[in-house]
């Protein structure tokens, strides 16, 4: 999970078979796959015994901790760990072992080194904590997540068989294989609906019990923290004869972020872009392009349409900056500082569309921001809406060398032609 990005989560959709996903732009709650587990644990979901060592390499909780094998992980925010290699030579971010002595040699090769995979960027991310779980015996692999969903007006449970892969591959090439059970928020999940899907998870006798219970487990979870999705995948049944759920993730309301507290306490920023820290900190979304435009709008339907406006006249633009409803003078002129610490920015283009916002409140901030530090790029600037005509004065009164234009369109090409100088 990327710390800010446009959060479309097209994986369900493809399951649940909706076909016009709303885009929502927003900063997710991180958690790494260790606090992910402890969650699972606290709940009663049977899961692996675990582990977590950090770059102090105290051995303590290794102490009381006995496997037959053990499955050695390094926690970034990102997939792929087990194909992917380290700064310092080192091959996979995720290794078996069935000595106990070995888990050391293999943390020390982790921690406080890069991976880079498939999802890092090119430089990797640093590894500063590795957990150590208890290696199960595989039998079969299922999956299973709940989701809210929209189409559905609450939650949703999706189930196959065909675990330990994407889903949305099972849902393209066999549908057969996918069930999704709208859940009634007042039932929940019964015990019908637990053994029903335990039944098409192809659990049999006892182990049919099992699975319902761990279902009926996961959706108390889903509810007491407030999850807009929770995603087993492998839901695994052992050789020994259990239902393990093996790996998680877990999405969070944000809305919920007052009745949760401690979870949100959790949120892991070290991967975060600075300026992405910078704007949250300020209510602000900063979303990283790789264009030389910065942009700042209001509103994720108005960001889209700047998008299209300056690729339509041939540029790209460098990042996004929301500074939604209600913003205050400071918050636009921290906003402003944030575009202009971007290395990649020729051009920021402020292209607002008022309504709660005042555009005189955006104005006033460019002005502050402008005064305690010169623009060290070209300013477009497009206000509509709310006060524009005294947004408009105060700009032309404030001497600043900007250009402000009343047309979407003209703006855009205006921004375009000036990044390309």
């Amino acid at each position: 999970m990327s710390a800010l990005k446009k959060k479309v989560n097209f994986k369900f959709f493809t399951a649940l078979n909706v076909k016009h996903p709303q885009v929502h732009i927003k900063r997710n709650l991180n958690l790494q796959e260790y606090h992910s587990k402890d969650l699972l644990r606290k709940h009663q979901v049977t899961i692996q015994d675990f582990r977590v060592l950090d770059t102090n390499l105290d051995t303590k909780p290794l102490s009381d901790f006995k496997a037959n094998e053990y499955v050695v992980k390094a926690q970034i925010l990102a997939g792929g760990r087990g194909k992917g290699h380290f700064d310092n030579g080192f091959k996979g971010g995720v290794h078996l072992t069935k000595k106990s002595d070995e888990i050391i040699t293999l943390a020390k090769s982790m921690l406080g080194h890069k991976l880079i995979t498939k999802q890092t960027p090119k430089e990797g991310i640093m590894v500063d904590k590795v957990m150590v779980a208890e290696s199960v015996n595989i039998k079969r692999e299922t999956y299973l997540s709940i989701i809210m969903e929209r189409s559905y007006n609450g939650a949703a449970l999706v189930a196959s068989p065909a675990g330990g892969m994407d889903i949305e591959t099972v849902a393209e090439e066999t549908p057969h294989l996918l069930k999704t059970v709208p859940i009634d928020i007042y039932e929940g999940v019964t015990d019908k609906v637990a053994n029903e899907i335990a039944d098409f998870l192809e659990f049999k006798g006892p182990l049919r019990t099992k699975c319902a219970e761990e279902i009926k487990k996961i959706w108390q979870l889903f509810l007491k923290v407030d999850a807009t999705q929770l995603e087993i995948n492998p839901l695994v049944e052992t050789d020994d004869g259990k239902v393990v759920a093996v790996d998680a993730k877990i999405n969070f309301d944000d809305n919920a972020k007052f009745r949760q507290a401690d979870i949100f306490a959790l949120d892991d920023v070290s991967e975060t872009d600075p300026r992405e820290r910078e704007a949250a900190a300020q209510n602000l979304v900063y979303i990283d392009m790789d264009g030389s435009i910065g942009c700042m709008v209001n509103g994720a339907g108005l960001a889209m349409a700047t998008m299209d406006l300056i690729n339509l006249n041939g540029g790209k633009p460098a990042n996004f900056l929301d500074l939604g409803g209600g913003v205050g003078q400071s918050q636009v002129s921290a906003a402003l500082k944030i575009l202009e610490s971007d290395p990649k920015v020729k051009t920021i283009f402020v292209n607002v569309f008022a309504g709660i916002v005042n555009c005189a409140t955006i104005a006033n901030g460019i002005v502050a921001a402008c005064k305690e530090n010169p623009p060290k790029h070209p300013l477009v600037i497009r206000l509509e809406g709310t006060n524009s005509a005294a947004a408009r004065k105060i700009l032309e009164e404030s001497g600043l060398p900007v250009t402000i234009l009343n047309d979407a369109d003209e703006a855009a090409k205006t921004a375009v032609k000036l990044a390309q100088q």
